[in-house]
């Protein structure tokens, strides 16, 4: 029964690792047209999401990536005028990472690109299922970050 389901959460991993490929491709497309990347879309999401100005690290402990490349792609993404960093209250160093008009503007130009990727791909495609699929990607990342906590 075990082997049946490590065998079961290795076909998981080697799909998200086939669906993350197509995403990243996907998400390349979309920006392009703004002067951004997955990469940056994805940082830019994470301070929208978020809700407030977010720290560099926190935004690299929320997308589980290395605070180094969350600053590379915060120094690019201030480079192009699509971030701004303010003073941080909390801490002299740490500043905080908004997002400019200019900013704003392409992350609500992109999204509408992806609001309309994403109803074209969940056409037919069963709810339950991908809700089921969410349940268990959360699952694991939650798992991988107990077996192996982020820096």
């Amino acid at each position: 029964m075990m082997a049946d389901r490590s065998d079961h959460l290795t076909a998981l991993a080697l799909a998200t690792f086939r669906a993350n490929g197509a995403l990243l491709s996907a998400g390349d497309a979309l920006t392009a047209p703004f002067g951004l990347s997955s990469a940056r879309w994805q940082v830019m999401g994470a301070v929208v999401l978020a809700g407030q100005p977010l720290t560099v690290p926190q935004i690299a402990r929320n997308m589980g990536l290395s605070r180094q490349s969350v600053q590379r792609l915060i120094d690019e993404l201030q480079k192009q005028e699509m971030v701004t960093l303010a003073p941080n209250p909390h801490h002299k160093r740490a500043r905080l990472v908004r997002l400019s008009p200019a900013g704003e503007a392409a992350y609500g130009a992109v999204m509408l690109q992806w609001n309309a990727l994403a109803a074209r791909l969940a056409a037919g495609m069963d709810e339950t299922q991908v809700k089921a699929a969410t349940e268990a990607l959360e699952t694991l990342c939650i798992r991988l970050d107990e077996a192996h906590p982020p820096d």
